[in-house]
């Protein structure tokens, strides 16, 4: 659903139906939901009780999922379930906005240029579970949102975006390897462009690069720890001053 950006199954849906089949589990272990084929429950025992009690608080633990509240971010499974801001609600109060990617490389180099800032590229795709970690996670750290606002502009390039390119953009592109590779999506563009220039094909990956388009640092991946990855930020933003002297 998010892959192809259809809008049915929005956060609030995805989890509320997890919820019930946590209460469903939770009931079929109390033995209150039988099937045909099993025996009456006389005594819930230890391995049983075990059980009822994990998938009763995870169950509960969902419920404010559910909510427009701030209860709602549901932390220790980020990047699980769809992001926040892919919500039923039209103002989810979790969605953080402080971070507008562009969408498109172009456009980001241009603005890179004119603002005289590096480039943060954000190879990621709708599918990549710690893309969505690193999202809702890391880049609302305070010092790490500020970097990325303020110092850089900022790309997110999605390498499974399913949106066919316009017929004179498509084409036939023969690899570093040799290899030819048919160029008809946007994703298309996106991954070759990842694989070709920084020789990876994970997300996420992170790249900063100069107003020419030359790397200032060694790319970075999954970094769950927001001081290490503004660290990393910190690098970008030195070897883009040291480079304007």
């Amino acid at each position: 659903d998010l892959v192809a950006q259809w809008g049915i199954i929005k956060r609030e849906i995805f989890i509320g139906s997890w919820i019930i089949i946590g209460i469903a589990i939770v009931l079929y272990l109390l033995g209150v939901i039988r099937f045909s084929h099993d025996s009456p429950i006389k005594k819930i025992k230890g391995t049983r009780l075990v059980f009822i009690i994990v998938f009763a608080v995870a169950t509960l633990y969902l419920i404010p999922g559910i909510t427009n509240t701030k209860w709602a971010n549901l932390r220790l499974i980020s990047g699980f379930p769809p992001p926040l801001c892919y919500s039923l609600y039209k103002h989810p109060v979790n969605c953080e906005r402080g971070i507008e990617p562009l969408r498109d490389y172009d456009e980001a180099l241009r603005i890179a240029k004119a603002e005289n800032k590096p480039l943060l590229i954000d190879f990621t795709g709708w599918a990549c579970v710690n893309c969505r970690r690193m999202e809702e996670k890391v880049w609302v750290d305070p010092d790490v949102a500020s970097k990325m606002k303020n110092d850089f502009v900022v790309v997110s390039l999605y390498v499974d975006e399913r949106q066919t390119l316009p017929a004179a953009k498509q084409l036939e592109y023969k690899t570093k390897t040799g290899a030819e590779k048919s160029i008809i999506t946007v994703g298309d563009k996106w991954a070759t462009f990842q694989s070709e220039n920084f020789n990876a094909v994970s997300q996420p990956q992170y790249a900063i690069i100069s107003t020419d388009e030359k790397a200032l640092t060694k790319t970075k991946g999954y970094t769950p720890d927001p001081a290490e990855f503004n660290k990393w930020l910190q690098c970008g933003l030195d070897a883009f001053k040291k480079s304007r002297k």
